[in-house]
């Protein structure tokens, strides 16, 4: 059997990687923050972004755009709270800008100050594909262990923030918030990190001040600021 050597000088994925900077640059001219989340299933995102959007929504325009495999029930679950469009990849683990940029037309949701894309449950595929995001926010819930940074380091590595979910559950489970926040920073010692609880609400005006803050830094740096934490998340929930 003859084997042959074929190369390509070319990036294979730089089509994917030019439409998301594209998308990316579309939202910032819009002055739109794409806040994409990702984790492993059941890590809590469907509930973070439901508190989220009660609270951003009072004064600022949201969408949201939902990965799951099968069904809408997510979309469904947040249509109450935004303007939402389910994206089903009928058996693909991650969601790809082609993907993003046809959900987000069918939206049609006008002007945004946030877009929120609550990625398929993975920790491993997704890390890998970029949805034209401005933020990459990975979960990390406190009923999966704290030892997953050490174990699938690239979706850390490609985070700008870390979210500790489900704090409220610490006293029933063996979950130290400081050796995932240690093993996360080894791996990108950058990494925000906010532990909350979208039960309780401990922790979600951190998050929503968080939020607007990078909205104005990244995407509207020339306006002023039209609220802050006690205005917008109304302190602690």
């Amino acid at each position: 059997m003859t084997t042959r050597t074929v190369t390509v000088n070319r990036d294979i994925r730089a089509e994917e990687l030019a439409a998301a900077q594209a998308f990316r640059e579309r939202m910032t001219e819009r002055h739109t923050l794409v806040v994409r989340l990702m984790s492993s299933p059941g890590s809590g995102k469907t509930r973070l972004l439901e508190r989220t959007a009660e609270q951003l929504a009072k004064n600022h325009p949201i969408a949201v755009l939902v990965g799951d495999v099968e069904t809408d029930r997510d979309a469904q679950r947040l249509a109450p709270y935004a303007p939402t469009q389910q994206i089903t990849t009928g058996g693909a683990c991650h969601l790809e800008i082609p993907l993003v940029e046809r959900a987000f037309a069918m939206l049609e949701p006008g002007p945004l100050d946030f877009l929120f894309i609550e990625d398929i449950g993975n920790l491993i595929c997704p890390a890998s594909h970029d949805l034209g995001e401005h933020l990459r926010v990975l979960l990390l819930s406190t009923t999966e262990g704290d030892d997953k940074p050490g174990k699938y380091p690239k979706a850390f590595r490609t985070s700008n923030a870390l979210v500790l979910s489900k704090i409220d559950l610490l006293p029933h489970v063996p979950f130290s918030l400081e050796a995932a926040e240690r093993d996360a920073r080894r791996v990108q010692p950058a990494l925000r990190v906010f532990a909350l609880s979208a039960h309780s609400g401990e922790g979600l005006a951190e998050w929503c001040d968080f939020l607007l803050q990078e909205h104005q830094r990244i995407v509207a740096p020339n306006e002023a600021a039209t609220c802050n934490i006690t205005a917008t998340c109304g302190g602690r929930l």
